[in-house]
């Protein structure tokens, strides 16, 4: 009799044992790919709590590598997710930190370099039922669901990009549902991040990027 892996376990809206193991940490994987605007080359997964101690049994190495590969949560390609990495020629690490205790008992830290040099360091939680929060975006905290149709914008903390995107949805005739702006320190680099009801077009992309303060646009529509 074949032995059966935790991976031919194919529950109603997800591949895997787990929501919060799987699914979950997928969402946040596929939320971190989407900060990023060219191939992916290299990528180290910190996990921390019970993403720690369980993530090879529950497989959350393959869910994480399956999100930075752009498969949903009912993606059959999951199950083999280490083979599609290789031969997309991304390099992946999984280290584990037991020491902090600090955070959600199920946070995974990822790290991401890309084949134009940009690297992205992004933390996030999985917060039970298959959902995610990403909670740092290069050291910066946010609060991102990706429940929304969602702008991240990187920017220089200076007057007026509020202004200019808030201008920049009405003239695209999109609702915004929320605006929030995160920084460390006044004058230097913040994120502004936009939820709206509607799909955000790449017109509305390429207008919010034309302002000279703003570095990055990148879309988080899942």
């Amino acid at each position: 009799m074949r032995e059966i892996s935790v991976f031919d376990v194919i529950g109603p809206n997800m591949i895997g044992p787990s929501s919060s193991h799987t699914a979950g940490a997928l969402r946040i994987a596929l939320m971190a790919k989407k900060m990023v605007q060219a191939p992916i080359k290299k990528v180290r997964f910190i996990l921390y709590g019970s993403f720690a101690q369980t993530y090879k049994g529950h497989g959350t190495d393959r869910a994480l590598l399956g999100g930075i590969l752009g498969y949903d949560a009912e993606d059959k390609r999951i199950r083999d997710s280490f083979q599609y990495a290789a031969e997309a020629g991304i390099e992946y690490k999984f280290d584990v930190n037991t020491t902090n205790r600090e955070v959600h008992p199920n946070t995974v830290e990822i790290l991401i370099d890309d084949a134009a040099g940009g690297h992205v360091e992004i933390m996030g939680e999985s917060i039970g039922g298959g959902n995610a929060l990403l909670r740092r975006i290069n050291g910066i905290e946010i609060s991102i669901t990706g429940n929304y149709q969602t702008m991240i914008i990187m920017q220089k903390d200076e007057p007026g990009v509020a202004a200019h995107v808030t201008k920049c949805f009405f003239e695209e005739g999109i609702n915004i549902a929320f605006l929030n702006i995160y920084r460390e320190n006044k004058g230097e680099i913040a994120f502004s991040v936009i939820e709206a009801d509607d799909e955000l077009p790449e017109s509305l992309v390429e207008k919010v990027k034309a302002f000279p303060a703003i570095q990055q646009v990148n879309l988080i529509q899942l």
